[in-house]
């Protein structure tokens, strides 16, 4: 794994100091820099782009491509002939279950999704306006104290157990979120449905009727929550896996990951597509917002078009397209304005040489935020969804690591302030 070396020369140092590089099953040779700091340098790589802060079994990405794998699947696989709660399974052992293995994990997660009638208590605490996301962050951290039963995370069997709780009661949490800034009273979770069957009837149910789950959106919304699943080691999963190293209760790892994602750089940009539909307002006017877009000197961008990882066309896109049509196509909603200028916008983006050259496809926070505004779900729930999905990608990760070699996560830095000075004794 590391038979090449690499030599770097630094001024003011009297030798070649030599380093191995290491070769992963798939993608760039990494020069392993662990021990420059014992000849008096280190690295500086502001936002880790040329970092590889950990070793990783779970996803792996080749943005030029436009390849994303799970433990080796193609994500367009699974989002097609698999669900989420296989792809889980998936992701926190590694291989495909048997139908026996996936039988009892699915049984596993539907035994634990309830969650303690105090937390209502704790949920009534928060503003009826807070934002959602708020409130995650407060209900996920708040589950290290309800569960806190002899937690030792360097057993094996106690960190499944985390993480079916953290599973199985996101959809639960997501929804109370969602049902009290509604003021609306909280649905329990119904375990004779599926995973996504369950969230929706959590969310749009009330005692005063019956509702009956659409199986289109709920097919719609377990394809997002695979394509939301992991994306290796981003903003949020690296905050999981810092948090994790200091050896932190998962659930509060978990709430750090929320709280990363909250950010508008990150998990918000489902929620900017939707926003930037508003701005243009109407049909008439995308000529002028595509020159905008066009014009380096002008500060509007189109959202959801091009990726910062994907330079080619995002593999999860596809899928989400197809999904999308599926979801208006049932709703009827051809005519609905916000998603005929979506329409529009997609179709300049596929044809119009100035997008095509760049490659700035639509990707797929373009569609699932069409698709979560076709189903009723307002745009400050968008990213709480997104919380929810990549759970399952936060404690694989934390399980790896903790499961491994680990040390606690201590960046270095480039100090650029006073040097020692005297303080002031006659002022």
């Amino acid at each position: 794994m590391a038979d090449k070396k690499a030599r770097i020369t630094v001024d003011g140092i009297d030798q070649t100091i030599e380093l191995p590089v290491l070769t992963g099953t798939a993608g760039q040779d990494v020069i392993d820099v662990r021990t420059l700091g014992s000849h008096g340098v280190f690295t500086y790589d502001p936002g880790f782009m040329s970092t590889g802060s950990c070793e990783s079994a779970i996803t792996y990405i080749d943005g030029e491509a436009g390849v994303l794998l799970h433990r080796g699947y193609r994500i367009a696989d699974l989002a097609q002939h698999s669900d989420y709660l296989e792809t889980c399974y998936l992701l926190l052992y590694g291989e495909l279950p048997s139908a026996d293995e996936k039988a009892e994990f699915v049984e596993t997660v539907k035994n634990h999704t309830m969650v303690s009638e105090s937390m209502q208590k704790f949920l009534d605490g928060f503003r009826n306006d807070a934002h959602p996301m708020a409130v995650m962050v407060g209900l996920v951290g708040a589950l290290s104290a309800f569960y806190q039963d002899h937690m030792d995370i360097n057993d094996p069997k106690h960190r499944e157990i985390a993480a079916f709780r953290l599973i199985s009661k996101m959809p639960t949490l997501a929804s109370m979120c969602y049902k009290y800034s509604k003021g609306q009273p909280t649905m329990y979770p119904r375990n004779d449905l599926s995973y996504a069957e369950s969230f929706l009837y959590m969310m749009f149910a009330t005692p005063c009727e019956e509702y009956k789950v659409n199986p289109v959106f709920a097919k719609a919304m377990d394809r997002i929550f695979i394509l939301h699943a992991d994306h290796e080691q981003n903003a949020s999963t690296s905050t999981v896996r810092l948090a994790g190293s200091s050896g932190a209760n998962p659930f509060a790892c978990i709430a750090a990951g929320i709280a990363t994602l909250w950010g508008p750089a990150h998990g918000g940009a489902n929620e900017a597509v939707l926003a930037m539909l508003e701005e243009i307002g109407d049909e008439s006017k995308i000529d002028e917002f595509i020159a905008k877009a066009k014009d380096k000197n002008d500060p509007f961008r189109l959202m959801g078009f091009g990726h910062r990882v994907y330079k080619n066309f995002d593999p999860r896109a596809k899928v989400m397209r197809e999904t999308c049509d599926q979801v208006l196509a049932e709703l009827g909603q051809s005519d609905d304005p916000m998603l005929k200028i979506a329409k529009r916008l997609e179709q300049i983006a596929l044809e119009d040489p100035y997008f095509v050259e760049r490659k700035l496809y639509p990707n797929v926070d373009f569609y699932s935020g069409i698709i979560m505004k076709a189903i009723g779900i307002p745009t400050s729930m968008f990213t709480v969804i997104f919380a929810m999905s990549r759970t399952i990608g936060w404690i694989s990760h934390w399980n790896e690591m903790i499961g491994g070699a680990y040390k606690i996560g201590r960046p270095r830095q480039l100090y650029v302030g006073h040097t020692e000075r005297d303080f002031p004794t006659d002022k």
